[in-house]
């Protein structure tokens, strides 16, 4: 009896996986762990308390998002949900309720800037799929994806994470509303946000690529759509800046020499590039995109964390 309760619950957490798509949630996972070993290398102390509330918030709207992805995507085409539509509607209001409840309790333990940009990120990720036209249907969704998972991520890691005032200063009074922006430090944010930036970017404009025939068959016009063939070269672009940004950071201290090392993934990544020009199938070579993603972010977010022991 014991065992087969457990296995119809295996059974379900397996399907709850699948419907929140687990394994595309390297994306936020990685843009934390790659900014969480740069605090550590730059010996800044770590508030785990704030980190972790805004990691489960960050990670379960991540689900969040998806499952409405879903959702929604099976009201036009013939596939079906894990679950039933009812039970499937009520995961999403759950996991949403969390991760809101989440957010806005770190909102109040740290200040406004994290409460405007919090609610930022959750009105774009509801608004990537959800409402008149989606974010994901217009040629915005590897700008956005880049941002919120390259750059958003990693600001709000490093804002809680520093003394205040070290990237900006906020006042909201109401006579006036100011904010003032530390030049180096946002510099320094935009260039280590290129790496996960362009990879997140990348695995979008990758899955546009190979949709692009069925997106316009169904009037989905994405960036591949606008673009043409100039979308091959901007996937190809994107990969050779993460190098670039690399150099740069080596360069200007903000990473240590050791990561350096993360060039010479150069090799495998072109080779994957040059699989994927030749066929741009979703069944096939989409999955390149991601084992450049997992290469890149890997060895730079690696290199990160071991460049720490000869700090």
């Amino acid at each position: 009896m014991k065992s087969h309760i457990w296995k119809e619950n295996e059974i379900m957490v397996k399907r709850f996986l699948d419907y929140v798509e687990i394994r595309t949630k390297i994306t936020s996972t990685f843009a934390f762990l790659m900014t969480i070993g740069l605090l550590v290398y730059h010996k800044q102390n770590i508030d785990w308390k704030l980190t972790l509330v805004f990691f489960v918030s960050m990670f379960l709207f991540d689900l969040t998002t998806t499952a409405i992805n879903n959702y929604i995507d099976t009201k036009n085409n013939d596939q079906s949900l894990q679950f039933s539509r009812k039970a499937s509607l009520i995961i999403i209001y759950v996991l949403f309720g969390i991760s809101t409840g989440l957010g806005l309790y770190l909102a109040y333990m740290s200040d406004l800037v994290i409460f405007l940009i919090g609610g930022l990120c959750f009105v774009c990720g509801v608004l990537y799929t959800y409402g008149p036209v989606p974010i994901s249907r217009m040629p915005l969704g590897e700008v956005i994806s880049g941002l919120f998972y390259g750059l958003l991520i990693p600001f709000i890691i490093l804002y809680l994470n520093t003394p205040k005032g070290t990237f900006l200063t906020f006042d909201l009074n109401i006579q006036s509303v100011s904010m003032e922006l530390m030049i180096w430090p946002i510099v320094s944010l935009l260039l280590f946000a290129i790496i996960p930036f362009s990879t997140t970017a990348n695995i979008m404009l990758a899955n546009n690529i190979c949709d692009l025939e069925k997106d316009i068959l169904v009037k989905r016009h994405t960036l591949p759509y606008y673009i043409g063939k100039k979308a091959m070269s901007l996937f190809v672009c994107l990969y050779y800046l993460t190098y670039v940004a690399t150099i740069a950071m080596v360069a200007t201290g903000i990473l240590a020499p050791i990561c350096l090392l993360s060039l010479l993934t150069i090799f495998i990544v072109q080779k994957n590039i040059k699989e994927f020009k030749k066929k741009q199938d979703k069944a096939t070579t989409f999955i390149l995109a991601i084992k450049n993603y997992v290469i890149i972010m890997g060895s730079n977010t690696l290199l990160i964390f071991i460049s720490t022991l000869f700090r």
